[in-house]
């Protein structure tokens, strides 16, 4: 079927080549398109990108222009770090983080419609991968970031040619003062929270995982902030229940995982609200998820509650030990990334073993380093 934008909150449609932000009623567009059945028969093992998985996303069966615009980004690793913990190395993407998966789709979109220029809002890695995409693509591309963004992040930012602004403030302050000016100016905002297109990328995490091992784990750890990953795993979900790949017995567990110093999501579900709660969110090392205000924060938690995921906290002090752990293995990753592993080891010594668990190096280490 042709791909559209529903709003969320008043039904209206319109096509995916609009410019609008969002809605005029002011709800957030998701996409109204539905993917055939998956099968190992429709990818397209020649192509050694995620665009491999290109049935099952939202492009005309003609359109060419993800091949000017990717990077070989995607078929990352799953390597065993123990016998309990499996690891997908999104660290090995062009950009060193997970967030080349939306970035790849979305500019891939932006150039088919014939995008010039974008702007978007970041703590760092979306903002980087958008920079480089957008440099691959030739669009131009500014970039506001927070301050106390990891100077490395804003060096790469800058060398794919964006413009980046720093912000003074928090995260949700950036995203304030990025989304006034688009309103202001009517550029195209690249946002990996506003733009369901950005979803159908990082979707392909789990179609990857289920190529590589030809199952899914039992147990899935994915940090959450605007839910970029998590949002893309349940519409993967979605679709394998749809195929018949998976069924309402075999759905894995999900283990969502919150900065103790900044969760809406964790203290929603402390009272079964499908709203995020009112926090105000308190300096972390897990930059990456230290987001107060989720746009589709409802939208999370309506998949959460739906699917039987549990949401955790992972401990301040725990998130530098689980870095230097995981380094002593042979994996440097970003505090983000640690903080997921930190989750994992509360977690489990608090409660009961796991087994067959999925956890995702969301992002390298020296994306980290001041």
């Amino acid at each position: 079927m042709q791909a559209a934008f529903r709003c969320t909150k008043c039904g209206k449609t319109t096509e995916t080549s609009t410019s609008d932000t969002c809605c005029p009623c002011g709800g957030l567009w998701e996409l109204n398109f539905t993917p055939p059945s998956f099968s190992p028969e429709r990818i397209d093992t020649g192509e050694w990108s995620l665009f491999r998985y290109r049935e099952y996303l939202p492009f005309p069966a003609e359109s060419e222009e993800w091949r000017a615009v990717t990077m070989g980004e995607g078929m990352t690793p799953v390597i065993r770090l123990n016998r309990d913990v499996l690891l997908k190395m999104d660290d090995y993407m062009p950009t060193l983080s997970f967030k080349d998966r939306g970035a790849a789709v979305l500019i891939a979109h932006c150039k088919a419609i014939g995008v010039k220029e974008v702007v978007q809002d970041s703590s760092g890695n979306a903002g980087n991968s958008v920079a480089a995409y957008c440099a691959r693509a030739g669009i131009k591309c500014r970039i506001f970031v927070p301050e106390g963004t990891s100077p490395r992040k804003i060096s790469m930012i800058a060398a794919h040619g964006a413009k980046v602004e720093i912000v003074p403030g928090s995260r949700d302050r950036c995203a304030d003062v990025c989304r006034e000016m688009v309103r202001e100016s009517g550029t195209y905002y690249a946002s990996h929270v506003y733009n369901p297109l950005f979803y159908e990328g990082t979707k392909t995490y789990l179609y990857e995982v289920y190529e590589q091992l030809g199952r899914i784990p039992q147990n899935l750890f994915i940090p959450v902030g605007n839910g970029t990953l998590l949002l893309g795993v349940m519409k993967a979900l979605e679709h394998f229940l749809a195929s018949g790949i998976l069924s309402p017995s075999t759905l894995p567990h999900i283990f969502a995982v919150q900065s103790e110093r900044c969760a809406p999501l964790l203290e929603a579900a402390a009272k079964k609200s499908p709203h995020p709660a009112a926090v105000i969110p308190s300096t972390t090392l897990a930059e990456g998820i230290a987001i107060g205000k989720p746009m589709r924060g409802e939208e999370i938690l309506s998949y959460l509650y739906r699917f039987g995921g549990h949401i955790i906290p992972v401990p301040e002090e725990g998130i530098l030990p689980a870095r230097a752990e995981l380094a002593r293995k042979g994996i440097f990753c970003e505090h983000t990334t640690a903080a997921t592993y930190a989750a994992y080891l509360k977690y489990v010594g608090e409660n009961v073993r796991l087994e067959d668990v999925l956890i995702p190096i969301c992002g390298a280490g020296l994306k980290s380093e001041k």
